[in-house]
């Protein structure tokens, strides 16, 4: 069995202070995927036992993409491509060649609603032209897995809700960034049984959720009013040798390590 896992830690060192070591060990992934790192390489707490590969981005305290694994990595690659966010930590993966894999970790920029004024229609048209330079990139990086005999998965927080299913209460949040029609559009082009597989979804299918983000206010983990905005998407091989996997969501609010919770896959090897 091949255990491949992804979570937006929201500060790697927060999150190892709140027991990410522990769910290491607990659950036992042969590799993880990890977003909002938030800070430079000599900085992460020591995980002994994995590789750490990792993209810290030249802002200081925010973004930074990594991938944890068991197997020393072939070859390491950042970025999609597009000079504008070249030096963000937004985008990295790694071939792991015994596993035969390559892994992408993703941070997508979160975006704002035009309609909230011209700084937040700017970032919002960012948001639109990161997302393009993804598709484009994430087509190549399977396209090149698959020439190398390798299977491809891009995982991480994508900052959109594909569906009504993804999002608990959907229908106040239509004019929401994250859940905007020409967002949700992108996100389905990407999917394909020839391209790639929201996993989780195709081992869900008609369910609410498995939610993975969760503000920290309120109620709203305690109820389950969350979105699923962190997925695994992966090439139609891998994708069929998923077994079992969803949310790994903590037992408890005072157990959280971020306001993500971890998505999980089991895949045949």
């Amino acid at each position: 069995m091949l255990r491949v896992a992804s979570a937006n830690v929201n500060g790697v060192r927060a999150a190892v202070r709140r027991g990410l070591g522990d769910w290491l060990t607990d659950r036992a992934p042969d590799v993880v995927a990890l977003q909002e790192v938030r800070c430079a390489p000599e900085l992460v707490p020591p995980l002994p036992g994995w590789h750490l590969s990792l993209d810290a981005g030249s802002r200081a305290g925010r973004n930074g993409v990594a991938v944890l694994s068991r197997e020393r990595p072939s070859a390491v690659r950042t970025g999609i491509g597009n000079v504008a966010f070249a030096d963000e930590g937004r985008y990295l993966e790694v071939d792991l060649d015994d596993a035969g894999l390559t892994v992408a970790s993703l941070y997508l920029p979160k975006g704002d609603r035009a309609a909230d004024g011209p700084r937040a229609e700017a970032r919002q048209r960012r948001k639109l032209r990161f997302m393009a330079s993804l598709a484009r990139q994430l087509t190549g990086s399977r396209l090149a897995a698959a020439r190398a005999g390798r299977e491809f998965v891009v995982m991480g927080d994508f900052n959109i809700a594909h569906t009504e299913l993804d999002l608990a209460s959907w229908r106040t949040n239509r004019r929401s960034p994250g859940f905007l029609p020409e967002e949700r559009e992108w996100f389905g082009s990407l999917l394909s049984p020839r391209r790639l597989v929201d996993v989780v979804r195709s081992l869900h299918p008609g369910e609410s959720g498995p939610y993975s983000w969760w503000t920290w206010r309120g109620q709203a983990f305690a109820n389950d009013t969350g979105w699923r905005i962190d997925y695994q998407l992966a090439s139609p091989g891998l994708a069929a040798r998923a077994l079992r996997g969803g949310t790994d969501r903590e037992p408890s609010y005072q157990a959280r390590m971020s306001d993500h919770s971890p998505v999980l896959v089991d895949y045949a090897r």
